[in-house]
């Protein structure tokens, strides 16, 4: 279960160019340039500005889950 779960994290790193990030107004400004390098800077910006949350709040979880194990390991010693 754990594999498959790091598997599916491995893989979602991996595949950002599958993310649409735009909003429906970012998305028809930018459709309607002839050069597609501002769209796909814009897209590129947004995806790493919406990674930065989740990584917060998974090293928080981690030293919460770390916290807690010492806590529980030392109390049973």
């Amino acid at each position: 279960m754990k594999i498959r779960f790091l598997f599916l994290i491995f893989l979602l790193l991996l595949l950002p160019e599958i993310a649409e990030a735009q909003c429906s107004m970012c998305r028809a400004v930018l459709e309607s340039d002839t050069d597609q390098s501002a769209a796909k800077g814009i897209n590129d910006g947004i995806l790493y500005l919406m990674a930065f949350p989740y990584l917060l709040v998974g090293g928080l979880g981690y030293y919460i889950y770390r916290t807690r194990k010492k806590a529980k390991k030392s109390g049973e010693a």
